[in-house]
């Protein structure tokens, strides 16, 4: 596939990338060697059949291609679009060793695109059970589980503390990487399966803990939607966020709207962004996007960095600077940013990660001009729920502890995604998620 030109691509908010169109995703198919013992299947935490709905493609059924993908995966064209298949189920590609894997993630965005213009079909359902689950969230874990306990003859009632449902999926990743009205679809397709969702309701709040436990189970999946700050000085000026509040701003209140949308954001003339992550990488792009010269801080090398290749990719060809080997160590300014203060980092010995350990250069510090700093080190669990529940046990992170299944120290209570992990993927706080609603079935079914 051929990605539309960045400096086309970087005045608007539309995809990057158009998909294959049917006669390319044939053709792609036609390539898999549909193996005996397909490693792919073992790099998807959602162990989607992927030999079997490529055979389907290559055939051109992609009714039966969606069946397939549906049977383990309810979110298929956001997998498609925002996976990291390059270290996953394409990772494990047995091409990969000698010319390009299969593009499985672009085939599974061209099913659900293909369905979804044609006609969409859900899972058949199991008889019901009798017994009622609460889902906290509607982020990717949320959904997973929500979807999943439903297909599996369970009544579910999904709590959404915001207006909208899709959780990060809608407020966190911006629109060129995931349409807003493909998380819709999605969300629709878990809906047309029986589960209730209820808006606007803040678990904690809107519906007590004590409340919540009256269900036969309960299943957190409220994320990591609290920021972490460098806690340098300067960080009360105006023009300084954190990452999950600008993309939020834009992403899910129409901040690049303004004034049309009353959500204003600075659109800074010179932005730097801290980080080095998929979520560093979306921040920078779109403020490239409103119009900013961006430049992107990290504190160690270029090839350390964990967003994802093609992101990186992206950002450089769109006009994000990339400064490696360097960190903010002050916002300057009086009232509002003027700039930002770095220094240099040099790399020691490795971390617990393996990746080199940074530490700062003595004289080294310089200045960037800026307008705005957007900060993107990390988020956690937000307590505001988990912490009301007593004899909840969390880790020093303050994420919620889970067992294997996601059993947490509370009885019937179970937990995934990114509140048990902290900040993780998308396709892995789903892959945890379905795993947890079916240790919550085999615990109702033993009840």
């Amino acid at each position: 596939m051929e990605d539309r030109p960045a400096g086309q691509r970087v005045h608007d908010f539309f995809e990057v990338s158009p998909g294959f169109s049917p006669d390319e995703a044939m053709l792609e198919a036609e390539r898999c060697l549909q193996c005996k013992k397909p490693k792919c299947v073992n790099g998807c935490p959602v162990c989607i059949d992927i030999p079997a709905f490529i055979a389907e493609i290559a055939l051109g059924n992609f009714r039966n291609a969606a069946v397939i993908i549906k049977a383990d995966n309810m979110l298929p064209a956001v997998c498609g679009r925002v996976c990291p298949q390059e270290t996953q189920c394409e990772g494990e590609c047995i091409l990969s060793g000698k010319e390009k894997p299969i593009l499985i993630g672009s085939l599974e965005r061209f099913i659900a695109d293909w369905e979804r213009a044609h006609g969409t079909s859900v899972p058949e359902k199991q008889a019901s059970t009798g017994h009622h689950v609460a889902v906290v969230g509607s982020g990717p874990a949320g959904l997973t589980a929500a979807a999943e306990l439903s297909r599996l003859g369970h009544k579910v009632t999904l709590f959404e503390s915001l207006h909208e449902a899709g959780g990060v999926l809608m407020y966190g990743i911006p629109e060129f990487r995931l349409p807003k009205e493909i998380v819709r679809a999605e969300v629709e397709q878990v809906l047309a399966m029986g589960v209730e969702i209820r808006l606007n309701h803040l678990a904690g709040r809107s519906i007590t803990v004590p409340e919540l436990q009256k269900f036969d189970a309960v299943f957190l999946a409220t994320g990591a939607g609290l920021p972490s700050f460098m806690g340098i000085p300067g960080e009360q000026l105006n023009g300084v966020y954190s990452a999950n509040e600008f993309l939020t701003r834009v992403n899910f209140m129409h901040a690049d709207q303004f004034p049309v949308f009353d959500t204003p954001v600075k659109k800074g003339s010179r932005v730097v962004v801290a980080g080095g992550g998929n979520v560093a990488m979306d921040a920078a792009r779109v403020a490239r996007r409103l119009g900013s010269k961006v430049t992107l801080v990290y504190r160690r090398r270029e090839e350390d960095l964990p967003a994802r290749i093609d992101e990186v990719t992206h950002a450089k060809e769109e006009g994000v600077e990339i400064l490696t080997c360097a960190s903010p160590i002050r916002v300057i300014g009086e009232s509002c940013v003027t700039g930002v203060e770095c220094v240099q980092m040099e790399m020691c010995t490795p971390d617990e990660t393996g990746r080199p350990a940074a530490r700062p250069v003595d004289g080294s510090s310089f200045i960037i001009d800026a307008d705005m700093f957007i900060e993107a080190i990390g988020q956690g669990p937000n307590p505001l729920l988990i912490s009301e529940i007593k004899g909840l046990a969390r880790a020093k992170k303050g994420n919620v502890k889970v067992d294997g299944e996601g059993k947490t120290s509370v009885p019937r209570i179970f937990a995934a995604g990114d509140v048990a992990t902290g900040a993780a993927t998308v396709i892995w706080a789903m892959g945890s998620a379905k795993t947890a609603a079916r240790a919550i079935d085999r615990m109702l079914r033993e009840d």
